[in-house]
Formats: C-alpha cells, sequence, structure tokens
C-alpha cells in the first residue's frame, strides 16, 4: 500500500483585528477601518478592513500613508489583550478537531487533518465544518486552504478572501502550479521576484527549467528548496506548539442510533482509535470520556480516571463501554458518539507510579451542554 496522502489545513482569520474591532462596535461596520498608531507620528497599519483595503490601504504601510490614500479612514488603537482572547477561542476549536495544530500569529494556523476527531475522510469537510464553528463561536469568519503539504494550503487559503475555501486535490496541484508566479512564495518579496523575471524565471514551474548556478546567484541557500516547490513537494510536519493534552474521536450518525449494541460497537471501535494514538505516540492515559448527544441535541459527558494510566485498546474499549452504561443512550436515541483519553503522561513517569493501586479515582459526570436531566 502506498503512504496515505496527508490532507492540511490553512486557516487565516480574515482582516482579524479589524474585523474584531467591527464585530464588537457596530459603528465600524461596514467602514473602511485601519487597527495602528497616531499617523501624526510614526505610526503603521497593523490590520485593515476589507472596506479600507479597496483604497490601496495594506497592513505595515505608515499610517499617513494611510489617511492620504483614504480620507474617511477610520484609526482604532490596538487591543492585543482583545485579539489574544478570541485567538484563544480560535486556536481551541482547531485542537477540538486535531492536537496537530500549529500556529503561525494571532489569527493562522496549520492543522494536519488526516486524522481527524470528526473521522471526516475529507479534508474539504474539515474546514467548511470548521468554518462554521469559528463563525458560530466568534462572529467572524476565516478562509481556508486544503491541500497535501503546508505550502499549498497556504497559498490555497488566501485564493478567495474573504470566507474562502479552496481545495487543491493532489491530482490538481500540478494544475494549480501552473498558475503561480514565482512571487507568490513567501520569502520572495519584490526585489527577489524581479532579479527572478530577469533571469526569465516569472512562473514557479519556470524555476524547474532553471540554470542551477543562476538560480543558486539568485536566491542563495534557498535554490534547492524553490526547486522542490516548483514540483509542488514540501514534506514539513506540522509542528503542534504545546504537547497535546487529550485525544479524541466521535462520529455524528446520519440517522439517529437506538440499537444498544451498535452503540456499544461504535464506543468500541473508537477506544481502539484512540489507543493507537496513544501507542504512536508513546503516551499513556488516565482518563477515559465519553461524550454522548441525544436526537433533541441533548450533549452529556462521563468520565473516570484511574492508576495506572494505560493505552491498551481493550482496557480503554472497556471502560467507555461501562461509562456508556451509565448513559440513557439506547432509551433514547442518539446522535453523536464520542470517546476521548485525557491526563496523558510518558511511560517513564507512569513505571514510577506502577505501585499506585489500581482504584478508580472517580466517575463523574465532568458536564452537560444542556440541564436537562437524565431518565
Amino acid at each position: 500500500m502506498g503512504e496515505r496522502v496527508r490532507r492540511i489545513l490553512h486557516v487565516d482569520m480574515d482582516a482579524f483585528y479589524a474585523s474584531v474591532e467591527q464585530r464588537d462596535d457596530p459603528k465600524l461596520r461596514g467602514r473602511p477601518v485601519a487597527v495602528g498608531g497616531d499617523p501624526k507620528g510614526r505610526g503603521v497599519v497593523a490590520a485593515a478592513s476589507y472596506e479600507a483595503r479597496a483604497f490601496g490601504v495594506r497592513s505595515a504601510i505608515p499610517m499617513a500613508r494611510a489617511v492620504r490614500l483614504c480620507a474617511s479612514l477610520v484609526i482604532v488603537r490596538p487591543d492585543f489583550a482583545r485579539y489574544r482572547a478570541v485567538s484563544r477561542q480560535v486556536f481551541d476549536l482547531c485542537r477540538s478537531v486535531t492536537p496537530l495544530v500549529e500556529p503561525l500569529s494571532l489569527d493562522e494556523a496549520y492543522l494536519d487533518v488526516t486524522v481527524n476527531a470528526w473521522n471526516e475522510p475529507l479534508g474539504v469537510q474539515v474546514a467548511r465544518r470548521l468554518k462554521a464553528e469559528i463563525l458560530g463561536a466568534t462572529g467572524l469568519t476565516a478562509s481556508a486552504g486544503v491541500a497535501p503539504n503546508k505550502f499549498l494550503a497556504k497559498i490555497a487559503s488566501g485564493w478567495k478572501k474573504p470566507d474562502g475555501l479552496t481545495v487543491i486535490a493532489p491530482e490538481k496541484v500540478e494544475a494549480f502550479l501552473a498558475k503561480l508566479p514565482v512571487d507568490a512564495l513567501w520569502g520572495v518579496g519584490p526585489v527577489t521576484a524581479e532579479k527572478l523575471r530577469a533571469a526569465g524565471i516569472a512562473r514557479l514551474v519556470d524555476v524547474r527549467a532553471a540554470d542551477p548556478a543562476l538560480l543558486r546567484r539568485t536566491v542563495g541557500s534557498w535554490a534547492e528548496t524553490l526547486v522542490a516547490l516548483s514540483f509542488g513537494v514540501d514534506d514539513r510536519p506540522v509542528v503542534p506548539d504545546r504537547a497535546a493534552k487529550s485525544c479524541g474521536t466521535e462520529e455524528t450518525y446520519p440517522r439517529d442510533v437506538v440499537d444498544r449494541r451498535l452503540m456499544r460497537s461504535e464506543v468500541e471501535r473508537m477506544a481502539g482509535e484512540v489507543a493507537g494514538w496513544l501507542s504512536r505516540r508513546n503516551l499513556l492515559a488516565r482518563t477515559v470520556t465519553l461524550k454522548v448527544r441525544y436526537a433533541d441535541f441533548t450533549t452529556v459527558t462521563r468520565s473516570e480516571t484511574r492508576r495506572p494510566a494505560t493505552r491498551e485498546a481493550p482496557e480503554i474499549a472497556r471502560r467507555a463501554a461501562a461509562l456508556l452504561a451509565k448513559t440513557g443512550a439506547g432509551a433514547r436515541a442518539v446522535r453523536l458518539l464520542g470517546v476521548s483519553v485525557h491526563g496523558l503522561e510518558a511511560p517513564e513517569r507512569h513505571d514510577a507510579a506502577a505501585g499506585d493501586p489500581q482504584l478508580p479515582l472517580g466517575l463523574e459526570d465532568v458536564g452537560r451542554v444542556s440541564s436537562a436531566r437524565e431518565p
């Protein structure tokens, strides 16, 4: 069997700082807004709304120039504490899909969704659902690119802004590359782009036929990488900025499930997937959590913590099934089931605690979305 094609997302919030300001102040909506410093001093534009961009106002230009470009520009001083709070909301949503989230700034990140908590086989479906969740939670739009690697996903996310979604399927990579000018690449600024064009390299694919010595003189040590990118090759992994604190998988069913045996089978399957994730990362888990969403959208979770920690699929499946039995699943129709593990630790720590008695530390309802009671 061949290597599984990766599904990489690049999620980029649209005009992030300016959009937060417009969201929070209705008087700013529909108006050209620039977030940044004083135009009478050395202030620069940190972010510009799309209304301001229509006048040529862009981030990083002097605010004094921005005012000359757009006389009706509304200038707002930045509130980074507020932007960071919204950013945390967005990244928490991303990490609920996959632990493989690599933030690039407050408003953009890569996600590897080849394996994801929603069990969505198509990256476009993950992107569409994540965009909707971000909009619902923050009132802000995001653009997303879906591709087999980071290089292509980042370019794709900027293709149809704002609120865009562009997919580059593996079989469409070559056609997409043929459209790209050489300055579409990050790291190729106006000066380098002009040198490349002077050397006859106007499109990214022109790099393939370029003289290697000429390419090295033009872009230095970056020449080899540039050649690889011209073929759409980028093997860089998505590197999360923090250790995973949990892992889970869940399934929303097209028809409500009422068969208890089917529910148990599904829970055991998900437990196996979670155990596989733990094994691949050489981690153990102390806590197993079950999530159930009923047909009326009431959602409950049940959680059990034990020592020593484990990554054994039969043990996780047994515990998840026991938690399922403590819900109303079966007596009530179910539309979603999920299994997750928490309290992760490395085997070394687990070995040191091996003498701990294998007794449950607690079986509890760790949270409900609805206040409705179990039957």
